[in-house]
């Protein structure tokens, strides 16, 4: 019995035998199990797309006495599909290596294309800002890479693409924390202080999305009164008791903002 040592996914083969008499072939794999009964002495042929999950697998030809041999199926070299995995959808803008996208390429039988094959990913802002690209040699069927995010707002179009196949993934880019955050205060009625950011922006000067929390803290004798208020079109606003010498700071999350001491005025 001679079966081919390396046979590629889905490709037609043959296995000559030897002898006289009749026999049963076994071919045993990962995923699959094929029975033949044979003629000794004639070759068994096997069409295209019969055998196609790739890995080891085991031939056994069982007649007057039992022959056993190995033989590898391999994955087709054309790829077929592209698996595209992009992460994360959505993120603040301005993070260095902050998108990651992994390509898994399989052939027609969804075996990984283990041979190289260069993938280009290429990240373009939809908007028509300036789009980054490289180009990753698979290996064992998968390339990654990692992107910046754009510097504004926006959704970002996410393309890998090998040998005229191809994935897309949308990501949405997001402003980032507050930026140069600053407040004034005026007098209000009945001896309360006006408190009101100016537009609330990240650093690349997106503004800020609505909703997002500021905190408005005044220090007056040792104690201290808080006041966390939504941004609302693009500005945080709140009235709070007015006490002469007071301190009055300005913070969203870990980003801190100016101090005012009230003075009255």
């Amino acid at each position: 019995m001679s079966p081919p040592q390396r046979v590629a996914a889905g490709s037609a083969f043959s296995i000559s035998t030897t002898g006289s008499g009749q026999a049963v072939l076994y071919i045993v794999g990962p995923g699959q199990a094929l029975r033949r009964n044979v003629q000794l002495g004639e070759a068994v042929s096997f069409p295209a797309g019969v055998l196609f999950h790739a890995g080891r697998y085991l031939v056994i030809l069982a007649g007057p006495s039992t022959h056993t041999r190995e033989m590898d199926v391999t994955p087709a070299d054309q790829p077929h599909s592209l698996s595209f995995l992009a992460k994360p959808s959505r993120l603040p803008v301005g993070l260095q290596n902050g998108i990651s996208g992994t390509a898994y390429v399989f052939d027609a039988y969804r075996n990984l294309v283990t041979t190289p094959l260069p993938v280009s990913f290429a990240l373009s802002d939809q908007g028509g800002g300036a789009s980054q690209t490289q180009t990753v040699t698979t290996r064992n069927g998968v390339a990654w890479t990692r992107m910046n995010s754009a510097a504004k707002e926006g959704s970002a179009k996410f393309v890998a693409q090998t040998n005229g196949v191809s994935g897309t993934r949308v990501i949405e880019e997001v402003p980032g924390s507050p930026c140069g955050l600053t407040m004034h205060a005026t007098a209000a009625a009945g001896d309360k202080v006006d408190l009101q950011t100016t537009p609330v922006r990240d650093c690349a000067g997106n503004a800020v999305p609505d909703g997002t929390i500021v905190t408005f803290t005044e220090t007056y004798k040792g104690e201290q009164s808080t006041a966390d208020v939504p941004i609302k079109k693009g500005i945080a606003q709140v009235v709070m008791p007015a006490h002469i010498g007071a301190r009055i700071s300005v913070a969203s999350g870990v980003v801190a903002g100016n101090e005012i001491r009230w003075g009255g005025r």
